[in-house]
């Protein structure tokens, strides 16, 4: 009922949706009045949903910022990597990799030069039209196709949610003894409630690192500050959907 729940509020609340339904009811109302000003709130928060700069500084406040780990030499156990990371194609049996994959493929000179020992994979299907999409499994698949062996892998291939990455994956790893320092991978704008929900899971020696940063170095040229551009209201969706999730799981004390 609550990955159910979550994905309801996930539309619910995209910037899109808010549009079309301003844009809808101004065509439905009979006030001129009224219609005018739902058209112009409608083309009001499609500009601003779609304004770089203003995007970028809500990212800016919401991820965190960590060291260059690049820079260091620290060894760690393993690697948590967050699934989310691409689409599975059936018909080839393999995964397509999306924007989220720099997960995985940030992670991997880090095992090759040996600074991890384990790549420890968690996702399931986080879909409710195809539960049988395992990510996990094609993951696995790829990765021994690049010729990282299974000694050097743990795959939880059923959780559906971050909640669920956290204590499904805590349960395999006691179940074979693993234990040390561990990088927790996942995208920056989600890294605030995976690492709140790992350290709520009974998670310790967990450092963070971050990939696919949306914000960067400030920027205040014309085109940036002022011509929409659907990239940022495209990223502003998946924000949007990261606040409401944190929101939910503060609420439900799975952070």
């Amino acid at each position: 009922m609550f990955f159910i729940l979550s994905k309801i509020l996930a539309f619910v609340f995209a910037p899109l949706v808010w549009i079309f339904i301003l844009l809808i009811c101004s065509f439905i109302t009979k006030i001129e009045g009224r219609a005018k000003k739902l058209r112009f709130s409608a083309i009001l928060i499609l500009y601003l949903c779609s304004n770089s700069f203003i995007v970028d500084e809500c990212f800016r406040q919401w991820e965190p910022v960590t060291p260059d780990y690049d820079l260091q030499t620290t060894k760690y156990e393993g690697a948590i990597v967050l699934g989310g990371i691409g689409q599975i194609d059936t018909r080839l049996q393999k995964i397509n990799f999306g924007w989220s994959s720099d997960r995985l493929f940030q992670i991997l000179p880090y095992y090759y030069n040996g600074r991890i020992k384990k790549i420890i994979f968690t996702g399931g299907s986080g879909s409710i039209e195809f539960p049988e999409k395992l990510e996990g499994v094609y993951v696995k698949k790829y990765l021994n196709s690049i010729h990282i062996p299974d000694s050097a892998l743990i795959i939880e291939s059923h959780s559906k949610n971050t909640y669920e990455n956290a204590v499904f994956t805590k349960k395999l790893m006691d179940s074979m003894h693993v234990t040390g320092n561990f990088l927790l991978v996942t995208s920056a704008y989600h890294m605030p409630r995976s690492m709140a929900v790992f350290r709520k899971a009974g998670y310790t020696n967990l450092t963070p690192y971050i990939t696919n940063k949306v914000s960067g170095p400030r920027r205040l040229t014309p085109d940036h500050l002022f011509i929409p551009n659907t990239d940022a209201l495209f990223s502003l969706h998946f924000l949007i959907h990261e606040w409401m999730g944190y929101l939910i799981y503060k609420l439900k004390g799975y952070a």
